[in-house]
């Protein structure tokens, strides 16, 4: 009786360890590491071709000064996330990006919009 019950307590606790970890490899989030210099933005990877889904935007300072990151909804002009960056500072988010798309820029020390399309 002991070891039937050891062995389902010791299913149960792999089960709530595994499901968790089952859910994230179905539902993966994508990492999008962004620098920023004085007046511009460089994207390490391609933003071209990105589907719906969570993204994580890793976000570095290179300008040598205080700047920051605001991200939004591209249709809907929604605020996604927005934050300041001391020089040689790196930030990263978590956000969900829909279908609509999303853009993101500096309000501290302007840079123009980035607007990105996704597609389906």
């Amino acid at each position: 009786m002991k070891a039937i019950f050891r062995l389902i307590s010791s299913i149960l606790m792999l089960a709530t360890f595994a499901l968790p970890l089952a859910a994230e490899a179905a539902n993966p989030v994508t990492t999008i590491h962004l620098d920023q210099y004085n007046g511009y933005f460089s994207a390490n990877e391609t933003l071209a071709g990105l589907k719906p889904g969570e993204y994580e935007f890793v976000v570095s300072n290179k300008a040598g000064k205080l700047v920051g990151f605001e991200l939004r909804g591209l249709a809907t002009g929604e605020r996604l996330d927005m934050f300041p960056l001391k020089p040689g500072e790196t930030h990263s988010t978590k956000v969900a990006i829909t279908k609509n798309g999303f853009r993101y820029r500096c309000p501290i020390n302007p840079t123009p919009w980035y607007e990105v399309g996704v597609s389906e």
